[in-house]
């Protein structure tokens, strides 16, 4: 573990940082995805309005 000392003796202990990477842009297969769960959760979420509405 990294440990500095401050004035007066103190020790100050930092978290290890994380090694960095660069996140990969999606594939056309990961973005179809993305266009599926889009429609899905709308129409999920049009449904529930809609229920809701002639609940009420």
């Amino acid at each position: 573990m990294p440990y500095t000392t401050e004035e007066g003796g103190r020790l100050n202990n930092f978290a290890s940082e994380p090694k960095m990477y660069e996140a990969e842009p999606p594939t056309s297969q990961e973005k179809r995805n993305y266009v599926i769960l889009g429609v899905v959760s709308t129409a999920l979420v049009v449904g529930l309005v809609a229920l809701t509405t002639v609940i009420s």
